[in-house]
């Protein structure tokens, strides 16, 4: 089991964070929809980048970034949508195709769900393809319990792809 921990993004993240995207973006794409052409030259992710930190400053969201001990960025875990009337909130991950199946995913999630109430998160909600199985385990095996399936339609291919919701009580 990799030692990891989880880090809040900040400003002097951008660019080992876009070397980490860009290195795993055929991976990612896989299995997410792309984040577009744009999203890989450095000035529209610097862009991008500042909106985030906004978003985080507002409260909006929080985003973490996924480190081994050395500080190697090996994944993201963010909370979106963060509703502090309600205390619900978005999870979303991604882990680096050179350190999947080691336990990560898992551990990030579980590292973030203990830090939700600090953020005034009581509920978690996700969302997953139905194909997608080692998300589905991870949030599983965090007790995230699968709610309702829907299907919806890619807007980047037109494929239809079948959504499993899950959420969690913390």
């Amino acid at each position: 089991m990799m030692d990891i921990y989880i880090d809040r993004l900040n400003e002097n993240d951008a660019q080992a964070l876009f070397a980490f995207e860009c290195s795993n973006r055929r991976f990612f794409e896989q299995t997410v929809p792309g984040r577009g052409d744009d999203y890989y030259s450095f000035g529209t992710f610097e862009i991008r980048h500042k909106e985030l930190l906004k978003e985080q400053e507002d409260a909006i969201s929080s985003f973490y970034l996924i480190k081994e001990g050395s500080g190697i960025i090996v994944g993201r875990i963010n909370l979106v949508d963060i509703d502090p009337i309600n205390g619900t909130a978005h999870v979303g991950y991604r882990i680096g195709e050179p350190f999947t199946q080691k336990g990560i995913a898992n551990e990030a999630l579980k590292l973030l769900v203990n830090l939700a109430p600090e953020l005034n998160v009581t509920k978690i909600h996700a969302k997953t393809t139905s194909d997608n199985i080692a998300s589905q385990k991870v949030l599983v095996k965090n007790g995230f319990e699968r709610i309702s399936i829907n299907e919806e339609i890619s807007a980047d291919t037109g494929q239809k792809l079948t959504f499993y919701h899950y959420s969690k009580n913390v």
